[in-house]
């Protein structure tokens, strides 16, 4: 009977213990670490001719994640949880280095001189023609061939952020003046990622940065964007030709598919038989904020997921928001989970000033003269949709 006792309180013993491993191991942010361990580290720092790549990490206090690279002043991942407390990684990026340097999608980047289109890589300044590297089409796009998502950035770790400086030199890409550029990004306990562009210019120039990072709010790769709900504070786009330039007007978005003011599933209308839609294969314009220059945060977006539960909210001081439905996306590139970035598998919400701006007289002016500072600053919110 005592033996029976004893190994019945081993036995116990060897339970309690069990149990207590059990939930010691339990995961405080679930699914975490699986979506960071998809982007190791060590794949990230490497010697690429004459520079080193680097990757940094910001954390808050619940849990969300943040993930960046020097080449590009890229996002990398953006971990945070969704309706049932699951963390996932819901930006667009690669799992190496390597395709960075060539970066074909502009994932995460920050672009630069000139972000968007510029008609034939031409403009006028001071009363000289400016040529620009042609890399869409007959026009500009994004800074050049060689942009700014390309370059490698000084990476400085600062109180809960990191500050990427780069010099960008005279008549490169085709820009005149050498041009100082600093991004900044913070991550605070508000779920919010803010992005502070700032440069100085030691000539005459233009300059419109942003960033191109790609949103899946059901996860990175995990099917397309249609069924997200998106609601956009604008009355006006900017309507385009047939190669995505300017015409120079305002369209009212008053009965037609570019009416966001209210929620509306991206899906809904994005194979409509109007011109705008055809010219773009979608969604890929510029939705008017303001005609005015500000240093005031707006909204300008709102999108969530039904399905996760998450919810994305833009504030910006910027003009103009492009939205762009990933029509180009063709599955050739893969994402960090393995899987291919297929058609309309995400949507990019570009806080910006208007395309082709140095072009049209009417928009509001990317001109930076020397002794001006340029500042723009954007705040991306994240949360669960109530």
């Amino acid at each position: 009977m005592r033996k029976i006792l004893i190994l019945s309180l081993i036995a116990l013993s060897l339970l309690m213990i069990q149990c207590g491993t059990s939930t010691s191991k339990k995961e405080k942010f679930p699914g975490r670490l699986l979506a960071e361990n998809r982007v190791p580290a060590e794949s990230f720092i490497k010697d690429i001719n004459g520079n080193t790549s680097q990757i940094y990490r910001l954390e808050n206090s619940n849990g969300m994640v943040v993930r960046l690279t020097n080449i590009g002043a890229s996002i990398v991942q953006v971990i945070v949880p969704d309706k049932n407390g699951k963390f996932d990684d819901i930006t667009l990026g690669f799992a190496d280095i390597d395709t960075y340097v060539k970066n074909p999608m502009y994932s995460g980047c920050v672009v630069g001189r000139f972000g968007n289109r510029i008609a034939k890589g031409k403009f006028q300044l001071n009363g000289k023609t400016f040529q620009l590297g042609i890399n869409n089409g007959e026009n500009s796009l994004h800074g050049g061939p060689d942009g700014f998502h390309l370059r490698f950035w000084d990476g400085e770790e600062i109180e809960n952020g990191v500050r990427f400086s780069y010099t960008s030199v005279d008549m490169e890409e085709g820009y005149p003046g050498e041009l100082f550029a600093q991004v900044t990004y913070r991550l605070n306990d508000a779920n919010e990622i803010s992005i502070e562009y700032q440069a100085e210019a030691q000539d005459s120039t233009f300059v419109n940065l942003t960033n191109h990072s790609y949103w899946n709010l059901n996860g990175e790769a995990n099917g397309d964007i249609l069924s997200h709900k998106m609601m956009l504070n604008a009355e006006f786009i900017t309507p385009v030709n047939e190669g995505l330039i300017p015409t120079g007007e305002l369209m009212s978005v008053e009965g037609t598919p570019f009416d966001f003011r209210d929620f509306h599933s991206i899906g809904e209308r994005i194979d409509d038989e109007h011109q705008q839609i055809i010219y773009g294969g979608g969604y890929d314009h510029n939705f008017v904020l303001s005609m005015e220059d500000s240093k005031t945060l707006k909204l300008a977006a709102i999108v969530y997921s039904e399905e996760s539960g998450i919810e994305l909210t833009i504030r910006t001081t910027e003009p103009g928001i492009q939205f762009y439905s990933g029509n180009f996306m063709n599955g050739k590139l893969k994402g960090k989970n393995g899987n291919d970035y297929n058609y309309r598998y995400a949507i990019v919400l570009e806080t910006q000033h208007f395309p082709d701006s140095p072009n049209q007289v009417n928009f509001p002016s990317t001109l930076l003269i020397p002794g001006e500072l340029y500042n723009s600053v954007s705040v991306y919110k994240f949360g669960i949709r109530e």
